[in-house]
């Protein structure tokens, strides 16, 4: 059974009443993800609001709208944010994504995402987990359609997924005017296939992308140094 809470460096998440916990795919995402100074954030599908915290904790000026469908969700990230060094500046709202354009009037400079992205495998009885793993209730296109209509014209989109989603989510991107400007290929050994992908889109054209390469462990339970360098801010033990 996963720990009801996950002690960070500054602050404290407890996630006993979320379908989702803390998980490796958002702190790369929290950690990694480009940010403007001064900047306004959106969370889509904030679960435990851990990616909205980090991103607070990187930028002292960033204030964070964090947003999820799931009710439970929503009233444990409030209470994280709550307890946390920076409440005034993250604020979680129950809302579908999908609807956020015709109720929001604004954009945003900088919008991060642990979306849901298993396609066909089997459903999951308990429907809070099955709404926070699936693409049912938030399919790779609509995410980037929402994305695209949210984000300004400077602003930056950046989302982490299985390695092997990365054509799929690039090309409903694309369809969209979002065009892949950095990429990060998360390896978990040396010489192991990418299991997981970070991407960055903005709305200007690109005439390279960034790619990198990052390995988690170089041999059993030692950690690379670019993930140390990473993550040295946030976990406990780095």
């Amino acid at each position: 059974m996963a720990n009801s809470y996950f002690q960070f460096k500054q602050f404290k998440i407890t996630q006993d009443r979320c379908a989702m916990k803390v998980g490796t795919d958002g702190v790369l995402l929290g950690a990694w993800a480009p940010l403007k100074k001064s900047c306004k954030v959106l969370d889509i599908g904030t679960g435990t609001g851990l990616v909205a915290l980090m991103l607070a904790q990187r930028c002292s000026s960033a204030c964070i709208e964090a947003i999820d469908i799931d009710e439970s969700a929503v009233a444990q990230a409030r209470e994280n944010v709550a307890d946390s060094p920076w409440p005034e500046r993250v604020d979680v709202c129950q809302m579908d994504v999908k609807n956020a354009p015709q109720t929001w009037k604004e954009t945003f400079d900088c919008i991060v995402s642990n979306p849901p992205y298993f396609v066909d495998s089997l459903k999951c009885s308990d429907k809070s987990r099955m709404v926070a793993r699936h693409t049912a209730e938030l399919d790779f296109p609509a995410l980037a359609k929402s994305a695209s209509f949210l984000l300004n014209e400077e602003g930056m989109f950046s989302v982490v997924l299985p390695a092997d989603a990365y054509t799929s989510f690039v090309s409903s991107c694309l369809r969209e005017g979002l065009h892949l400007q950095r990429v990060l290929w998360v390896h978990t050994k040396p010489d192991i296939p990418a299991k997981r992908v970070l991407m960055t889109f903005v709305k200007q054209a690109v005439d390279e992308t960034e790619q990198e390469h990052l390995t988690v462990e170089v041999s059993r339970h030692v950690y690379s140094p670019e993930y140390v360098s990473l993550l040295k801010d946030f976990y406990l033990k780095l």
